[in-house]
């Protein structure tokens, strides 16, 4: 998965005001406008931030529309790209690994430097062993799908999972007892790696297959549940494919954005005759779940 590494320069053109105060909120605001050019994180520094997007998502024209539109008067806004090292993208997971994140009383996700056999008291027990692709758990979206995975009946469902990345939520669903899950992703490496990862948890329901959302009507099938942990701009132009891709009687599972993003989806969601039935908030990142409108 290849990524830019885009570094942002933000400066102050007011003298007399707390440029410290407005520095920050226009970090937290470009952030948040940015994610419409693909961007999916971002990590600060004295005069700006730096965001990484995947090169097949980047929308540099949008991003030029939106600095150049930017609502805090008075701030410029620069930046310079470029390619993110590829073989070090995914280093610090790989090398080092991540703390087991324990989710409720029934759920435990770890990788493979943290063996099994400590974490035998939790019903649902997953190892991720990640490798150049998104989803550990870690993550506040990764999280709150996995947490109202728990709480539905999956026994016996059919689940597709978009936008696979490791696999962990193909595979959360797989010990919750679904049937069969499809997974698909527009990375090679995601789809590899979700494979991998179905087999070292034994899982063997688990389909993965590369593509974008076209996969869904390649699969001519409906699934009772649907799960999409992507950025808003992609949830919104698939929105129409998930909901080819659920029965009468499904649910639709999406994270990915922030709380600003809430009533966009929402209204996406209804012109296809879907209705939000719960939400989740975790440090601005929201999850929404929708049902087919009776």
């Amino acid at each position: 998965m290849k990524y830019y590494r885009v570094k942002f320069d933000i400066h102050d053109n007011v003298k007399e005001r707390d440029s410290k105060d407005i520095l920050q909120a226009a970090k937290d605001l470009l952030c948040a406008l940015v994610g419409d050019s693909g961007f999916e994180s971002f990590e600060e520094y004295d005069t700006g931030v730096i965001g990484y997007v995947q090169h097949e998502l980047a929308d540099f024209a949008t991003l030029d529309a939106t600095i150049a539109n930017f609502p805090i008067p008075n701030i410029d806004i620069s930046y310079e790209k470029e390619d993110a090292e590829y073989q070090d993208w995914n280093k610090v997971w790989e090398e080092e690994g991540f703390a087991p994140i324990e989710i409720g009383h029934d759920c435990i996700i770890h990788d493979t430097l943290h063996p099994s056999d400590n974490h035998t008291s939790f019903p649902v027990n997953i190892t991720i062993d990640a490798k150049m692709a998104f989803g550990t758990g870690t993550h506040e979206t990764t999280y709150m799908i996995v947490n109202q995975l728990l709480k539905l009946s999956l026994k016996e469902k059919k689940v597709l999972d978009c936008g696979c990345g490791t696999g962990i939520l193909s595979i959360a669903a797989s010990k919750m007892g679904a049937s069969q899950v499809v997974g698909y992703d527009i990375d090679e490496w995601s789809v590899d790696n979700t494979l991998h990862n179905a087999t070292i948890n034994n899982t063997s329901n688990i389909m993965a297959l590369k593509g974008n959302s076209n996969v869904i009507s390649a699969l001519g099938k409906k699934f009772d549940l649907v799960i999409a942990n992507i950025n808003r701009n992609i949830l919104l132009e698939d929105m129409s494919q998930f909901k080819k891709a659920m029965n009468d009687t499904a649910m639709l599972i999406l994270s990915g954005f922030y709380t600003e993003d809430v009533p966009l989806l929402e209204d996406k969601a209804q012109e296809y005759g879907l209705v939000c039935v719960h939400e989740d908030i975790k440090n601005n990142w929201c999850m929404l779940m929708f049902e087919v409108k009776n």
